[in-house]
């Protein structure tokens, strides 16, 4: 049986719901900006820019604080693509033993780990464990509101 204790499924990935917002078309500086630019507009549809394979693709929320060094933080929303194949460096959903985890895949030594993004938790060995691949999260959601201050 599979338990979801650090994850929370929410669904897939849907484009059908066009809701375009507009895109200021500039970079941001973190300065100040130049009255020069031209601040032109065009419409941005996030889904479509976040989602290349919506067949493939889902949503899930991250629990706990084992990835904050990677920046994923405990509520953040994650989009994970399935079709992806999962390499070294990569952050993936994985079931390993049966539960559900977010880590980066790494090879240590020639072996295959799964590390995390905070110093508290040591990497967890994949030699001799069942584990499956969910996905490689491709983006994550990170809310600043009442973050910064």
């Amino acid at each position: 049986m599979l338990r979801k204790s650090s994850i929370i499924v929410l669904g897939s990935a849907s484009i059908s719901n066009n809701f375009s917002l507009p895109l200021v078309d500039i970079p941001v500086r973190a300065g100040f900006p130049s009255p020069a630019d031209d601040y032109a507009e065009a419409k941005l549809e996030l889904t479509e820019y976040l989602v290349q394979h919506p067949n493939a693709t889902y949503y899930i929320r991250a629990i706990g604080d084992s990835m904050v060094d990677y920046g994923i933080f405990s509520g953040d929303l994650l989009i994970v693509d399935r079709s992806l194949d999962a390499k070294a460096g990569d952050v993936v959903i994985i079931a390993i033993d049966g539960e559900l985890t977010c880590k980066k895949l790494s090879y240590i030594k020639g072996e295959p780990f799964l590390v995390s993004g905070n110093s508290l938790y040591p990497p967890i060995p994949l030699l001799g464990k069942e584990a499956h691949v969910w996905g490689v999260v491709i983006y994550n959601i990170h809310s600043l509101q009442g973050k910064c201050s």
